[in-house]
């Protein structure tokens, strides 16, 4: 699944190609999940945001469109002359030429009109926890945060709760980085502070990069993210640790696969 570095690239792809454009036309795959595409005709986009793993396109009539890629889902830019293929669940069709489709092929993903800022109507969104980049990720409050809970500790990133847009790769290398195993309930002030900033270098050095790709994940030019090689942990298990020279261990956390150094990551 994309996730803030990934949708972050995307975002910034989009804001250059839509501010200020107004869709002319749209349309939808006939699933409730993808009809609200349909009510953006005549809008106009007044730019690009992001929350956590969401896109929100900000449009005038103060209106929201929310955009969830979900597993595999990708956004990309045609010709308005050429057909939708079999795979776009939504497309705006925009003034000035170009027509931007969400490709989708599992379905997983979700498009929202929502009142600009207003998401109670969607649950994942309104309860997320504060961006791990802007000022009100504190490592006060992110120790906070994490004390709430007894859950594992990798369990309570992926839940949106005490920080947004962490998902499995990022999850795996900040808990690498920060030296603490994803299994622990608990952390101290000092644990917590290094992984507030462990999260923040982890998820900055991946936007430089353009994200990660395995298999799906593809900017809005179709281009694959450059990040992969720069993984210490995620994906790596049964190879060496970068840092201690240990195999690293694969388990599973919150019914997710986790890997760390049984060394590094006490």
């Amino acid at each position: 699944m994309p996730e803030l570095p990934e949708v972050e690239t995307i975002r910034r792809e989009l804001e250059g190609l839509l501010k200020g454009r107004r869709i002319v036309e749209a349309g939808s795959h006939p699933s409730e999940k993808f009809l609200p595409a349909r009510l953006a005709t005549g809008a106009s986009v007044c730019r690009v945001d992001r929350r956590g793993k969401y896109l929100l396109l900000r449009l005038d009539g103060d209106r929201d469109l929310v955009i969830h890629l979900g597993m595999a889902g990708r956004l990309q830019i045609t010709a308005p002359d050429l057909p939708p293929g079999d795979y776009v669940r939504a497309w705006w069709l925009l003034d000035e030429g170009g027509r931007l489709e969400l490709h989708d092929v599992r379905r997983f993903g979700r498009v929202h009109l929502t009142i600009n800022g207003r998401h109670d109507s969607i649950p994942t969104l309104a309860g997320m926890g504060p961006e791990p980049l802007s000022e009100e990720f504190t490592p006060q409050g992110f120790w906070l945060a994490l004390k709430r809970s007894r859950s594992p500790l990798k369990a309570q990133l992926l839940s949106q709760r005490p920080i947004a847009g962490l998902g499995n790769i990022y999850a795996d290398e900040a808990l690498w980085l920060a030296g603490i195993r994803p299994s622990r309930r608990s952390v101290t002030r000092a644990e917590a502070r290094r992984l507030h900033a462990a999260i923040r270098d982890v998820l900055k050095e991946a936007i430089a990069h353009r994200g990660t790709t395995f298999r799906d994940y593809r900017t809005l030019s179709g281009a694959g993210g450059e990040n992969l090689s720069r993984l210490n942990c995620y994906g790596r298990g049964g190879l060496p640790c970068a840092r201690c020279g240990e195999r690293l261990c694969v388990t599973s956390v919150g019914s997710r696969t986790s890997t760390y150094c049984r060394i590094c990551q006490r």
